[in-house]
């Protein structure tokens, strides 16, 4: 059987890391390293920084990560057949081991919040002996709030995390006194009352972090113009925003 720990790295900063994260990369037999395309190298470079730092000494296996087929119109069809071919990917960067032993992956914020790293190890499990571990990490939602020395939660409020597409289909969720938006390529949050206050902020976590907050109709322009500037500058985004009624 093979012991697959999924370690969350944090969302940028290779300081995120905890004690456990570092013991048990230190303990890997091998560590699996995905490449994207699309200008997402410095993840990849990010990994790589955090084996050299804390495990230079165990072997990486790299793999391509495959893309979303565009022409599957349904959601959730898609990423499902997507989660499929990662996992395809995943079993062939195993083999190594030969069925035995200790791997390792890196995961970009962390694999329980928002994450469907859990669910491509299950597929993986359905064809190999696995035995799946989660190192927690820092997410992304903890990096934005201390950016901002901002607690998540209102007194006794709801907080709802949800995906950029809901908020723009649904608008704000019933009962929310807090929403977490992530990955949001078109700031679906652009048809909320103006007085709705909005904390943002690009790359949390990492050295090219750039951030804003205020009333909506008031940083919105800046959050537009940011997030254009930033995705010409490193062909790739990822952010996250908090909102709050007034």
């Amino acid at each position: 059987m093979i012991r697959l720990s999924l370690i969350g790295i944090g969302s940028g900063n290779p300081e995120h890391l905890t004690l456990e994260a570092v013991r048990v990369l230190q303990e890997a037999d091998l560590v699996l390293i995905p490449m994207k395309d699309g200008g997402k190298g410095q993840l990849a470079e990010l990994r790589d920084d955090v084996c050299a730092t804390h495990a230079p000494h165990v072997p990486i296996a790299r793999f391509d990560m495959p893309v979303r087929d565009p022409a599957i119109a349904d959601y959730e069809t898609r990423v499902n057949a997507w989660h499929d071919a990662i996992s395809d990917r995943w079993q062939d960067a195993l083999s190594p081991l030969g069925g035995s032993g200790h791997a390792v992956l890196l995961v970009w914020g962390d694999p329980s919040l928002y994450d469907s790293t859990l669910r491509i190890a299950a597929r993986v499990a359905e064809r190999v002996p696995l035995e799946i571990e989660v190192i927690p990490g820092i997410t992304s939602v903890q990096a934005l709030t201390a950016s901002f020395a901002e607690p998540l939660n209102t007194l006794g409020g709801v907080i709802t995390i949800l995906p950029a597409r809901r908020l723009r289909e649904g608008g704000w969720p019933e009962g929310a006194d807090t929403v977490v938006v992530m990955l949001d390529e078109a700031t679906s949050f652009d048809t909320l009352p103006g007085d709705t206050l909005v904390w943002w902020a690009g790359y949390a976590g990492m050295a090219q972090e750039v951030r804003d907050q205020g009333p909506l109709a008031e940083v919105l322009p800046r959050i537009q113009a940011a997030r254009a500037e930033a995705r010409a500058r490193h062909g790739w985004i990822m952010d996250i925003t908090m909102l709050r009624r007034p």
